[in-house]
């Protein structure tokens, strides 16, 4: 385990950040890891919400689905594969009430249970309605864990490696679409009953979410939140394996005493505007970036482009495993490079990548298989992209910014806004690709341009700074601090933007 470090007040910090004490333990470690595992959940059923216009004729024709994406019934589909979110949205919003009032970990464990009742109604489903159901108990369980589990994973961390551990719940995205790839791939060669097979094994990851709910610590600013006092100073001190937490402990105390009555009302105050902004815009561009319609339609992209049914699923699984890898260089840099960075060149990265997709498809009528690689290559470079900048950013930047009073109500709004707009984007996808062809790749490019402005002039750097102490930040920077009400002590060391 890491040594004894101190954390000092020019990265950000408040007056007593720089007595922060401890050591990454073993324990913080382990119990991130297993509140991670809710994001296996989520990326199955991406990666399986990808495959389902591309099952074998025994899944169509059961449900009545239309074979042709561009024919007049194809919606019918695609509100499948989304209908999901509308109950996350909601859900998501509800979480933030229970997450706050009862702890993290409650809806770590109602997401769990959700979603594996939604896995049993989808793999045994009868008829439409009962389909339909199963993906309404998986967006009840997505809203609850997706609100929880990257809340847990920021409260947990210390600051120096917060980055990194919040965003192995996208590392288990990542390995979640990755996994489900390999299983439609193989449920191919099962006609009959294949899909209920892909369907099914969503209760795997929900079964290690819902144990993860009973056997997880609760983190110490939510122990604070409640009054249990005591209780989080012990589980304070065993999580940073050292006696001297005084400075952290008070600090999250002292955070605690600001909450208001009404934690929904209060974030739309002018103080909070910058965090709100951020809680909104960042989910908004990490949609429109167009990754989830690519992750969700690749199979049907090189189908409609002329390969088979096997063929495009494979394609799927390539790009699943770059996702994945890529995911591991945000871990590596995030802490040391920041948030900005990454975000940046990733932006320059996406934006060439999807003009470069649009421009093939443009000039090359119809593809050729030498064409096909090289735009299958070209995906991959873009999902590299996203998967080491917007994708795990997009959940750690709203989940770390916002003060302990508004915390949970703001990752509430942040999932909902994410459900929104992946709602929208893979309610949308199938008839724009029909319609806008090589078109909708330079749409997202523009969004993606768009993306980089805002993130290089709003954005300030957040690494290493304590999670309690992120006013700091905005009370620095040349924009939000006209917003900002100058009630602290003043800050030390002016905070310097990356």
């Amino acid at each position: 385990m890491a040594g004894r470090r101190t954390r000092g007040v020019a990265n950000g910090g408040g007056l007593r950040a720089e007595l922060y004490k401890g050591r990454t333990t073993s324990y913080v470690i382990l119990a991130c890891i297993v509140a991670a595992c809710g994001g296996l959940i989520y990326g199955y059923e991406i990666g399986i919400s990808g495959a389902m216009p591309s099952m074998r004729a025994a899944f169509l024709e059961k449900f009545s689905f239309p074979r042709d994406d561009c024919s007049n019934g194809a919606q019918r589909p695609t509100t499948l594969t989304s209908s999901f979110y509308l109950a996350g949205i909601a859900a998501s919003l509800l979480a933030s009430h229970v997450t706050k009032i009862y702890g993290r970990r409650l809806s770590i464990l109602c997401g769990g249970l959700c979603s594996l009742v939604g896995a049993v109604l989808s793999g045994a489903a009868q008829n439409l309605a009962m389909i339909i159901l199963g993906r309404i108990m998986h967006g009840i369980g997505h809203g609850f864990g997706n609100q929880a589990v990257p809340l847990y994973l920021s409260e947990m961390a210390p600051a120096e490696i917060r980055g990194a551990l919040n965003i192995m719940f996208q590392l288990a995205i990542t390995i979640g679409i990755l996994w489900a790839n390999l299983i439609n791939y193989g449920s191919l060669q099962i006609p009959d009953w294949g899909w209920r097979l892909s369907l099914g094994l969503a209760g795997v990851p929900a079964i290690l979410m819902t144990m993860g709910g009973f056997f997880l610590p609760e983190t110490p600013n939510s122990l604070i939140e409640r009054g249990r006092y005591e209780e989080a100073r012990r589980l304070l001190t065993k999580v940073r394996g050292t006696e001297e937490v005084d400075a952290e402990y008070e600090d999250i105390k002292e955070a605690s005493e600001l909450a208001v009555a009404n934690p929904f009302k209060a974030i739309f105050q002018r103080k909070y505007r910058p965090q709100l902004v951020m809680a909104t815009m960042i989910p908004f561009f990490q949609q429109f970036t167009g990754i989830n319609a690519t992750i969700f339609y690749v199979p049907v992209l090189f189908q409609k482009l002329g390969f088979g049914t096997d063929a495009s699923l494979y394609t799927a699984v390539i790009t699943g495993a770059v996702n994945v890898m890529a995911t591991l260089v945000a871990i590596t840099f995030v802490d040391k490079c920041g948030r900005r960075a990454l975000f940046l060149e990733a932006g320059v990265q996406m934006f060439v990548t999807q003009v470069a997709i649009g421009l093939i498809l443009a000039i090359i009528t119809p593809l050729t298989k030498s064409s096909a690689v090289i735009v299958l290559i070209v995906i991959c470079i873009y999902v590299s992209s996203f998967a080491w900048s917007c994708g795990p950013l997009g959940w750690l930047i709203p989940s770390e910014i916002f003060t302990l009073e508004t915390r949970s109500v703001a990752q509430g709004i942040n999932v909902a806004v994410n459900f929104l707009f992946t709602f929208v984007s893979a309610q949308a996808f199938p008839a724009m690709l029909c319609h806008m062809t090589y078109g909708i790749f330079l749409f997202f490019a523009a969004w993606v341009l768009a993306m980089s402005l805002f993130i290089y002039f709003f954005l300030p750097e957040t690494k290493s700074v304590p999670i309690e102490k992120m006013t700091s930040i905005w009370r620095r920077h040349w924009y939000w601090k006209r917003f900002i009400p100058d009630e602290d002590p003043p800050a030390l060391p002016s905070y310097r933007q990356d």
